[in-house]
């Protein structure tokens, strides 16, 4: 089965200027989730959807293809990810490629593994699924929140502060790192997350929201706290 990986990489950043091409722990941030594709072995095509020439040159810089540039309706604010998966599908198409399933790859992935991919994309195959969504496990359980109104603290559950953990079905939740999905699935439900989509299980450490310069500043701290391992 042919499959492409599919790094979703706009020039416009709000929070962190040029957040996809700042240099992260000695490369750019895109560079790693380029790697990691690259190095997994599974992908037929590594490609980078982009806006941006600076983006474009650094991503073939590091392998990637960059066959051509996003349009401008999928370069907005309102654009969704499942907008740029099919401008991406329609092109290749019109070049006479076509795959049967796609991973899309967010760009600030500095934790994302090689093994990882491998491991989420042979969990599709073996379970038959339509797509496989990486989620990381809730630390505490989410039956026990709390919610503060008028300063105080008030369960938001009464009921379900009784229970013991080990009563409780552990809950996970996205980790936002990358997505594989049937191309067939993805065209014919609009979601990236259609019916019969496997959860495929990652450690605490790969999780990390980099979407404000605290988080950026974390993950800094998280990976050299992994590389010294």
């Amino acid at each position: 089965m042919s499959c492409i990986a599919i790094i979703t990489a706009r020039g416009g950043s709000k929070r962190i200027p040029r957040k996809n091409i700042k240099e992260f722990m000695g490369k750019p941030m895109i560079a790693y989730a380029i790697e990691a594709a690259k190095k997994s072995a599974i992908f037929d095509t590594v490609m980078v959807s982009t806006d941006d020439e600076e983006i474009a040159t650094i991503a073939k810089y590091y392998g990637a293809e960059v066959p051509f540039m996003r349009s401008e309706r999928t370069s907005s604010d309102y654009a969704t990810t499942f907008d740029v998966l099919e401008e991406v599908i329609q092109k290749y198409k019109k070049q006479n490629n076509e795959f049967d399933s796609l991973c899309c790859i967010y760009p600030c992935v500095p934790f994302l593994t090689p093994l990882t991919l491998k491991h989420a994309y042979n969990t599709m195959q073996e379970t038959k699924a339509n797509a496989v969504q990486p989620v990381c496990k809730y630390s505490a359980p989410i039956e026990w929140a709390m919610k503060i109104e008028e300063n105080f603290l008030f369960p938001n559950d009464p009921k379900m502060l009784t229970m013991r953990s080990q009563d409780l079905v552990p809950k996970y939740f996205d980790v936002g790192m990358f997505y594989f999905i049937k191309v067939k699935t993805l065209l014919e439900e609009k979601t990236m997350v259609p019916s019969k989509t496997a959860g495929y299980v990652i450690d605490e450490m790969e999780c990390q929201d980099i979407d404000t310069i605290e988080d950026w500043h974390n993950a800094e701290m998280k990976y050299k706290v992994i590389m010294e391992k």
